[in-house]
């Protein structure tokens, strides 16, 4: 297994990763994330925090058809992205952790103005969070009521410090 802590700087690491790996661009048969599908302890609080706070709305709900009595409901990020939720009541669930495998965070590509406003709405709540200027770019991070850490950044998608992403 091989990672930047090998003996190397990292530009050595980075130019041997995409040497090897990258592809030329071209089209691919994907259309992009559908959604992506977390889990939380409490729907209303979590429906709340995303909405009220992130401003990101409720779009659906429904009964999760692989748990019954399990609520599965879909926010709206924007550009037909959604993120999902699903609650198990009565599973004695761990809490939230980084681990090998887990998700670090989500990043959420929005225009300045709606970074300002959930700054604000941040800020109003009293609830913490890194940024918005980490010397990188206009981002801030944020983690929701179950831990779930949510990158909110003013880039355009597939761009990152100005650069592209890819193509």
């Amino acid at each position: 297994m091989t990672s930047v802590t090998d003996a190397r700087p990292f530009s050595t690491w980075r130019e041997h990763l995409l040497q090897r790996y990258r592809l030329p661009s071209a089209a691919t048969g994907g259309r992009g994330v559908h959604h992506l599908a977390m889990i939380c302890s409490d729907v209303e609080r979590t429906i709340s925090f995303y909405q009220d706070v992130l401003g990101f709305p409720l779009v659906e709900v429904m009964e999760n058809r692989d748990y019954p009595g399990s609520t599965h409901f879909f926010l709206d990020i924007g550009h037909g992205n959604l993120l999902a939720f699903f609650d198990f009541p009565g599973l004695a669930l761990e809490e939230a952790r980084e681990a090998h495998g887990a998700v670090q965070h989500v990043a959420i590509s929005v225009e300045q103005s709606h970074l300002d406003e959930v700054r604000r709405r941040l800020d109003v709540a009293g609830v913490g969070y890194l940024g918005p200027d980490r010397g990188l770019t206009d981002s801030l991070y944020v983690k929701d009521p179950d831990g779930i850490q949510i990158e909110l950044l003013a880039q355009p998608l597939r761009r990152m410090e100005g650069a592209s992403l890819g193509g």
